[in-house]
């Protein structure tokens, strides 16, 4: 797992994966490697490294030649693992000419002889750190996936972190978001800390206090001066998820804030210089939220610099299985065991529709493998959702837990569609402004749907 306090300068975690039957060997790199800030994974035979094969890339592969099943090499030469691996060393007790040329003759390849010293070890993590550092692209820390959708939301956030904007990231739940904003802060070079509050879960008349702070004496209870959330994260960033949870009138302190730069604790008088990144968050559609509300039009512009979609589970495809092997080697971790996917497992994960998005998944292969009888954990997710056999080009049909943005969405593009594009008569029949159609259209446009 990422490491949450690593200096923010480190953009993610890399990986190693460790094939080597030797246990006691094996277990030991993985402690030396995540005390460098790796994440490992193991597998003590060939049959199963293949688990991992074409599925989840790491940034180092330390190959033990002498499997229970077969040679290192058999997996490298069946497999194709070379083009899915930063760096891949052999790490072998038995030394040979004949290997030794074998090795050296692959691209980025290493030959290494045990016992591994730790200086040699931690040269060999730190060359495959910087290889992946100056490498990785399509992913973003703490983030697991390499679908198209989340090939862009890596993009956008590498794009975005180093600057000042304000980010507001929307989606269903169980997306991401707060894994989201904890990359943009890890990305941005940020020297303070990343905080984050729940708008939503703090009872409304002390949010105040939690975010700006209070004074001795300001009100019943407050025996001592509190520092709230946004001096906590000075120099730093500070995620304000459910932020239509926030009452208006604390809106409108928040706005000032922002366009000022400064606070007044609750109770005091002195104005305090805060320098914070704010990344907002919310699980309904934002422009919805702003139309019925819920969320001040003049903060949702300070908010919004940039408004970033997290893409919902379903629309993800690999990553799927991706996100369940990863989930399911951090419990073989926990529960020091080498637990694997039953067969066919990973078509019924495609199958299902997955409401709940990664929390879902990560919850369904927990309780998987907290039951499982043996080694193979059989994921038995809900039934899908049935899809209807025809669509009417007229008709928009919903089932329960369709979010807004999605409703929303689909109502514009038929509407359009039966208007010949008229945004007027679109606007008319829907019950908006024409700026709205024409907002809407726009933001669509930016998460890549064609819309006309």
């Amino acid at each position: 797992m990422p490491n949450d306090s690593a200096h923010a300068q480190v953009p993610s975690a890399p990986t190693v994966l460790i094939v080597d039957d030797d246990r006691d060997f094996a277990y030991s790199a993985a402690d030396f490697a995540r005390s460098r800030g790796y994440t490992p994974y193991l597998a003590h035979s060939l049959e199963q490294s293949r688990d991992f094969a074409g599925i989840a890339p790491v940034d180092l592969l330390l190959l033990d030649l002498d499997l229970p099943d077969g040679s290192g090499f058999d997996l490298l030469d069946r497999e194709g693992l070379l083009p899915e691996h930063g760096h891949v060393a052999i790490v072998t007790g038995h030394p040979s000419v004949e290997t030794a040329a074998r090795a050296v003759a692959r691209p980025i390849m290493e030959y290494l002889i045990k016992p591994l010293g730790a200086e040699q070890f931690g040269r060999l993590l730190d060359r495959a750190a910087v290889r992946a550092h100056d490498g990785d692209d399509a992913t973003v820390p703490g983030m697991i996936g390499r679908s198209a959708p989340m090939r862009r939301l890596a993009a956008d956030l590498r794009r975005i972190a180093p600057s000042p904007l304000s980010v507001l990231l929307s989606g269903e739940s169980g997306t991401g978001k707060e894994l989201a904003a904890r990359a943009l802060h890890r990305l941005s070079g940020r020297a303070g800390a990343f905080v984050a509050v729940n708008c939503g879960a703090i009872a409304p008349d002390l949010l105040a206090s939690h975010l700006f702070g209070h004074e001795r004496g300001s009100f019943t209870g407050a025996a001592g001066r509190h520092c709230g959330y946004f001096e906590q994260a000075n120099g730093g960033t500070l995620l304000l998820d459910e932020i239509t949870e926030m009452p208006a009138a604390l809106q409108v302190y928040l706005l000032r804030v922002l366009e000022a730069g400064r606070l007044t604790r609750v109770g005091g008088a002195e104005e305090i210089p805060v320098d914070v990144r704010v990344v907002a968050a919310c699980n309904r559609d934002p422009m919805r939220a702003v139309e019925q509300g819920a969320l001040r039009e003049d903060l949702y512009y300070r908010l919004a610099d940039v408004h970033l979609e997290l893409p919902p589970l379903r629309s993800r495809g690999d990553d799927i299985a991706l996100i369940a092997r990863a989930a399911l080697e951090e419990l073989n971790a926990e529960h020091d065991v080498r637990k694997r996917l039953a067969a066919g497992s990973e078509r019924a994960l495609a199958a299902h529709a997955w409401p709940g998005n990664v929390r879902e998944l990560r919850s369904a292969v927990r309780r998987a493998f907290l039951t499982a009888c043996g080694d193979e954990v059989r994921i038995a997710p809900g039934p899908r959702r049935p899809q209807p056999a025809a669509q009417d080009p007229d008709r928009v049909s919903f089932s329960v837990g369709t979010t807004y943005a999605q409703v929303e969405r689909e109502m514009l593009i038929k509407t359009l569609a039966h208007y010949g594009r008229d945004r007027t008569r679109t606007a008319r029949a829907l019950g908006v402004s024409v700026r709205t159609v024409h907002n809407q259209i726009a933001r669509l446009r930016e998460s890549g749907y064609e819309v006309d």
